[in-house]
């Protein structure tokens, strides 16, 4: 694991390669063949509410194409806590994090998952002029990402109850082994209920749909077609409002696709690296 540090804290990343992951828990992904210029700029994978970098390892799969970084929030994972309110004020931490390490990285890509997924479009919304990105994946994600009242109640006074509502069938997952969700519950335990909270809270005020037309990168939306928290029409409104925008549907899944059917949707953002 890799760290930069900013804003007074230190944010944590994980880098797989095409030599075999970043500590030998990626997947083996062929040969390096050096970083000359010809290097495509990296992907950088954004996690979403009390996830962790970890969520993406499928993913270094892809790094035959293009180096493959992803990072954990600040207070998830290894990354620093930041104080920050739930709403703008989180979102806008989140959107350092992610400057941050893509500056450090050279990531031209950003590839968010819910949470994730807001924070990619806050970047490319509001701080495209520091970097300099080629593209963004949103996947299981959408323009506005109002969450229900039930959940956000739990999530302050019952916390193993939203953890276990989401859990539920076509929510996080549709169909998955039980090792997918005693490692989704642990991670989402681990990050906290103050952080997660935290998190869903934010989602529950983003809301850019008004402002998709300003997205000045090739983007694609890719969804779980049965994913309820993040339904398949969120992502047909990201692909009909946004300049150039495709759509993916990813069969056999819910919201994490990438982790449910990592075949199909890195077939799907290999499609869209051959269109960038």
């Amino acid at each position: 694991m890799d760290g930069v540090t900013h804003h007074g804290r230190r944010t944590v990343y994980r880098r797989f390669d095409r030599s075999g992951g970043d500590d030998g828990d990626g997947e083996d992904t062929g040969d390096r063949d050096g970083n000359g210029g010809s290097e495509p700029g990296a992907m950088l994978c954004i996690h979403g509410s009390g996830g962790s970098s970890g969520v993406w390892k499928a993913q270094s799969r892809l790094a035959d194409r293009r180096p493959v970084v992803a990072l954990d929030l600040s207070g998830h994972g290894e990354s620093e806590d930041v104080d920050a309110d739930p709403g703008y004020g989180c979102l806008s931490a989140y959107a350092d994090d992610v400057v941050a390490v893509a500056r450090e990285t050279d990531a031209r890509v950003l590839v968010g998952n819910s949470l994730g997924g807001a924070v990619a479009m806050t970047v490319a919304l509001e701080r495209g002029g520091d970097l300099d990105l080629d593209g963004l994946v949103l996947a299981g994600t959408g323009a506005r990402l109002a969450v229900l009242d039930d959940l956000l109640h739990w999530l302050e006074g019952d916390f193993e109850r939203a953890v276990e509502f989401l859990h539920a069938p076509d929510r996080l997952f549709h169909d998955p082994d039980e090792r997918y969700l005693s490692e989704s519950r642990e991670a989402m335990l681990e990050a906290g209920q103050a952080v997660t909270s935290r998190d869903f809270h934010t989602c529950h005020v983003f809301d850019v749909r008004d402002r998709l037309g300003d997205v000045d990168v090739p983007a694609l939306a890719v969804v779980g077609e049965h994913d309820q928290l993040t339904p398949p029409y969120y992502h047909e409104f990201l692909a009909e409002e946004m300049p150039d925008c495709d759509l993916a549907v990813v069969e056999d899944a819910a919201h994490l696709a990438m982790v449910e059917q990592p075949e199909a949707f890195n077939a799907a953002l290999e499609e869209f690296f051959e269109r960038l």
